[in-house]
This record gives structure tokens, sequence and C-alpha cells, in this order.
């Protein structure tokens, strides 16, 4: 039985369908999953209203993603949904890899402090979901409607049509927008008969999650040709209340049904865990993974995210985490463009920078299938012997791909993006997201990303006080058509001029991490990537790469 009580969220009917005539949105996303309900929240952040629809009345069964990254972590502080996240998920940041009887390796994926988010917490997907359910139900400008099913899909020249069907049967409303998040099997892609291109990968895969009490440490543990799993691969990862994620690789011939049958599945477990192992089964699946994508993720005014717009195999955490990172991509350009502060064509640039993100994801997975589940005998030999040298020489242990773990993606070469003219160390370059740092705001404690959010921001790395005219040029950006709040970083003892909002590098990380020399500007997207930089403030060269920050 599953440990997990499913909420059943109430069907009620709106009043657009007793309409004679469509009703009209500004935004409607399809599929509340994790990407639907991170973009609805964004947007009502924004100020932006918007229609949810989901045909289903309850969240995702199973457990599927469950390894959330740091980024994403950042993504949804911003949003104001991490506190729950952080403190039902499983806090980890290193991991083991084992070859046959042996450990090859081990290692960790945040080795220095300062950071105010773990490398990954694992968090099922079903209390991912269901605490932005609970954070969305507390915002007016979502509407979210329950057993709500898309089934006709009209693109026109000012709108999008959308016919829905519900318990009380069909209806009609239009909408300026449409975000596609309905996942793998979206029905908004099948009805504008749209289709993926890339590779299907011939191998299945069992997920067992099961309920135990174990001591087996907080760690991401990958096996390669294990005892007790001759010829596969196998996973293991702690989750919330004691439920452990187990994959064992199964082969291509193997039969997903008979294969999820629990007589089939227990003396697996137990080869692994040992014949006297006490779990229960808390959710079976078998699956084939795929990297795949469209050719495009934006079709005139529909715009397709997550699973809808690309699938990825499951190494490396990537699927979920690059879904969050397109809604935090897409919703602030949609919400100026919506009001009228950007040019449409910016919404071309979601295109530019996630089909970028998209495809190094999928070149990532697509790698370490190859290397995890290798198909012929030269491929096999090389992989066993990079697992053979790298139990006792480092540099093979950089060859070994058991997945490579997910991280945000550099848009190094993003048509929003103001190159540098001036020399920086570090890997800040703009198209870079942010980095965090510990500050002290108002002699508390704080973290620097609290200076980034909400809208274009600035920060101004000071030693010795603000330059009068500079802190003017500053305090002015605040008040241009798009606004630009800007942060005076101080080292210890020092202050800035009065109109700028100041914190505290104490510790003296946020200078090392932005090359914060004295005079350092930074032009911050809303979504936490920097859009330009320079040694020295120049309201002119501030304004240039706003402009071309939105798409003017």
């Amino acid at each position: 039985m599953p440990s997990y009580a499913y909420p059943t969220y109430a069907y009620r009917p709106s009043p657009d369908q007793v309409r004679t005539t469509p009703a009209r949105h500004r935004v409607a996303i399809v599929g509340a999953g994790p990407v639907g309900l991170a973009a609805a929240i964004d947007l009502a952040a924004q100020g932006v209203a918007c229609v949810l629809l989901d045909e289903d009345n309850t969240v995702s069964t199973g457990s599927r993603a469950i390894c959330h990254a740091k980024r994403t972590l950042e993504i949804l502080d911003r949003l104001g949904c991490a506190a729950p996240m952080m403190a039902k998920g499983i806090t980890w940041q290193s991991g083991k890899v084992f070859f046959r009887d042996g450990q090859v390796f081990a290692f960790d994926l945040l080795p220095e402090g300062g950071h105010r988010f773990p490398a990954f917490i694992n968090l099922q997907q079903y209390y991912f979901e269901q605490f932005l359910v609970e954070h969305a139900a507390t915002l007016p400008a979502i509407d979210l409607r329950w057993k709500n099913r898309l089934v006709r899909v009209d693109v026109k020249a000012d709108c999008v049509r959308l016919g829905i069907e519900t318990p009380d049967g069909t209806y009609d409303i239009d909408a300026d927008w449409v975000i596609a998040a309905d996942g793998a099997r979206s029905a908004t892609r099948r009805l504008m008969g749209l289709d993926f291109r890339g590779k299907v990968f011939e191998d299945r895969f069992l997920i067992a999650d099961v309920k135990m009490k174990a001591e087996f440490p907080t760690e991401r543990w990958f096996w390669f040709e294990p005892p007790f799993h001759t010829g596969g691969s196998a996973l293991l990862h702690r989750q919330a209340d004691d439920i452990w994620r187990i994959d064992l690789q199964l082969g291509w011939n193997a039969d997903p049904e008979e294969e999820r049958k629990p007589e089939r599945v227990i003396p697996r477990l137990k080869a692994m865990l040992g014949p006297n192992a006490r779990f229960d089964l808390d959710w079976v699946s078998v699956y084939t993974f795929q990297c795949r994508r469209l050719d495009r993720f934006r079709h005139g005014r529909v715009i397709f995210a997550g699973d809808a717009a690309h699938q990825v195999s499951p190494f490396g955490a990537r699927g979920g985490n690059s879904g969050i990172q397109d809604a935090d991509n897409l919703v602030w350009k949609l919400a100026l463009v919506l009001k009228g502060l950007a040019p449409e064509r910016l919404l071309d640039s979601y295109d530019a920078e996630r089909l970028v993100a998209a495809d190094e994801n999928i070149q990532y997975t697509t790698r370490s299938t190859d290397f995890i589940t290798p198909k012929g005998t030269v491929s096999r030999t090389f992989r066993d012997a990079v697992l053979g040298l790298a139990r006792t020489h480092v540099f093979a242990r950089r060859l070994v791909n058991s997945g490579r773990l997910s991280t945000a993606t550099i848009l190094a070469d993003s048509p929003l993006s103001t190159a540098d003219i001036d020399a920086f160390d570090g890997q800040l370059r703009p198209g870079a997201p942010a980095l965090d740092a510990p500050v002290l705001r108002d002699s508390r404690e704080g973290w620097l990303l609290d200076s980034v959010r909400g809208g274009f921001s600035g920060l101004y790395f000071a030693e010795a006080g603000v330059d009068p005219t500079v802190a003017m040029g500053l305090a002015a950006l605040k008040q241009a058509p798009i606004p630009v709040a800007t942060t005076a970083v101080v080292p210890a003892g020092q202050s800035a001029a009065d109109g700028l909002a100041v914190v505290v590098d104490a510790e003296g990380q946020a200078g090392r991490r932005y090359d914060g020399a004295p005079g350092t500007f930074y032009l911050m997207r809303p979504d936490q990537h920097v859009a330009a930089r320079w040694r020295k403030f120049d309201r002119a060269r501030v304004d240039a790469a706003l402009a071309r920050a939105t798409g003017h």
C-alpha cells in the first residue's frame, strides 16, 4: 500500500462554462504538474492572472522525479515555495560509485561552504506538487481548474481557442498565450500535430520505491554490474518517510508487465538488500527512456515547457530540474510582453536559450546512458577498463559516467546578453546564473540572491562608499520604465550612499565569486542570470544592455 495519502482536489464549475461566447484570458496553462504550477505561481508574482487546467484531481502517482538541484531550490525560494520542500526533503551532496564487488570512488558535489541551499534534496514528486498546489491556492491570480481536460486547440491570429472537457460537458476559452506544460504525453502537442525528434534507448529499467528502516548513508549509490544484479546497473537513493528509491537495469527484452509483479520485484530486492531485509513495496514502475525534443518550443502563441517540450533519460536528474528552469526563463519575458514593456519577439529568446539547455541535457544524458548501458563489445571493454582504472587513478574518474548531475545551463550565446568589454575572472560571465553568498543585511545574516529577485536588478561592488554621481545614476535606474533596483555590496566596516540598499560581504565570498573589484556593476535578469557586467558603472551602457535584454 502507498505510504502517501493522495489528496483529492474538488472539481468546481467555472462561470466560463455557461457563457454564450468564450471568455478571454491573458494566459492559460495546460498541466498542473511541477512546471505548470511553477509558471502559474511566477506569473502571479509578476501580477499576471492565469487559468491553470488539469485533467486530473490529484498529484502525480508515484515518486517520479525526486532529485531537486540547488538551482531549482533557488528558483523555488524566489517563488516563496522552498521552505516546505527543504523541511520535508532529504539533503544530500555526496555519493559513491561501485563496480562489481568494490567501490571505485566517492564524490562531493558541493565541497565549498557559503551556499544557502544544498547540492540536492530528494523529495517525492507528489510532495513537490502538493506544496506548489497549496501555495498556488493562496494566490487569487491563479484560477486552478481540476478535471478540465484539453480536447481542442485552435491557434488564431490574436489568441488561442481551447476546447475543454469537464464532468459537466465541454466549453471554450480564448487565451492570449498558452503555456503547454502537460508532460511527456502532452495533449497540446498531440492536438497540434507536433512530434519529437531524437532517440529512444533500447533498454528497460525497474523503479521500486521501498519503505524500510535502513542504515545506508544519505548518499547517491550507483553500481555497475553488482554481484546482486549480474550484468546490469543499480541505483539507491533515500527519500522522505523512510522511502528508498531503487533502480535496476532489466534489459530490452524484459516484459514490463511481468517485471512489475511483486513476485518478480521482491526477489530482486532481496538479492540486493539481503534475504532478511524487511521492506514494503510503495510504488513500482518499469520505464524505457528517451532523449528527444520538439524542433521549436514556441509555436506562435503556444509555448511548450518541461516534458511537453523535451525528454531526457533520468540519469543526472535533468528532466524535472530543466522543466523548472524553463518556467523560470519564460515567465518574466511573457509578463513584460503582456504589460507592453517588451516586444513580442522577446519570446523568441525562450526558444534560443532553452533549446540550447535542452540539447545540453540531452547530450549529457545520452552519454550517461551509453556509458551505463554499452551495447557493443568495444564500448563495454572501454567502460570496464575506465572503471578498473578509476579505483586507483584520479584521471580515470573524470571518465566514469553514472549520470552527470543537473546544473543550471550557462546561456553563453544568448541574444539577450551584452558581451564583456572588461577583463573578469571566474565563471559568472554574461548568461550565467547568479551565485549566492552569505551577507549581512541590516546587521542580520542573509543571502545575496535575496537582492536579485522580482525584476531586473543591479549589484554594485563598493569599497569606501559610493561616489555621489554614481549613486544618483544607480538610484535613477529604479525610476526607469523597466526599473532596476540596485544593491551595493560593501566589505565589513564600510557603508554606501543614501538611497541604495546595502549588504555587507562580511566573509568576502560575494566579492570572490563575482570578481567584484570596487566599482564593478552587474546587471541581473529577473531569472537571476547575468545580463551584463562592467568594471565601471556607465548609465548609457546599462540602458543599452537593458534594452537588449528585453528584446528592444
